[in-house]
């Protein structure tokens, strides 16, 4: 089967798609689509891709998996990404479900703001949101260098699901306004992320 991942390289949820496929040695198929230019919202993209407008999708054949969430669960099924324990599963969901809810809408939304965006290009509705982010997002980051204070990793004693869906904007959150300085816990474990096999960088 091939498997086709509609991204923009930019995008840390494309990434997170990409780190789990490499590290279960499934190849993919790349094509690009440059979200500030509307190229997900053509009506071949919503007709043929996916209905909602956005990236990433997994596509299988004439199958699209849409959200990065599930396209992660689906390769890396049967695989040591995922805890075969119900418990460890569990808390492994509740990292992505933290990911998607407390540090995704905060660190990874600063990051394309001021990163690619750029500061004096915002809406006065983004601008009076800074401050707001910026705190929720340190908070996040704040939570997991006190949980990797004294765990190497999210979930267990290995690499899962849940550390990709961190790592993916955590270690390129500096470019939003965060310091990863202040988390001396957090870059221990940006470190091991990168040193386990299969890995590969961001775009």
């Amino acid at each position: 089967m091939t498997f086709v991942l509609h991204e923009d390289p930019f995008s840390g949820n494309c990434y997170k798609i990409r780190l789990t496929a490499a590290l279960v040695g499934v190849a993919l198929e790349r094509r690009f689509y440059d979200i500030t230019r509307g190229e997900t919202r053509t009506e071949a993209f919503l007709r043929d891709v996916n209905a909602n407008g956005r990236i990433p999708v997994l596509q299988m054949g004439d199958q699209f998996l849409p959200e990065s969430g599930a396209a992660c669960w689906y390769l890396a099924h049967g695989s040591s990404l995922i805890p075969t324990d119900r418990f460890a599963q569990a808390d492994m969901l509740r990292w992505m479900f933290f990911e998607q809810y407390n540090h995704e809408p905060n660190v990874a939304t600063l990051r394309f703001w001021l990163g690619k965006l750029g500061a004096a290009n915002l809406s006065d509705l983004q601008r009076s949101q800074l401050a707001a982010k910026t705190d929720a997002g340190n908070a996040a980051l704040r939570l997991m260098d006190e949980h990797l204070a004294t765990h190497d990793w999210f979930v267990g004693n290995s690499i899962t699901l849940a550390d990709i869906a961190l790592y993916a904007y955590t270690h390129v959150c500096e470019p939003g306004g965060f310091v990863l300085a202040h988390y001396p816990h957090i870059q221990s474990w940006i470190a091991r992320v990168a040193a386990v096999p299969g890995y590969v960088p961001m775009d």
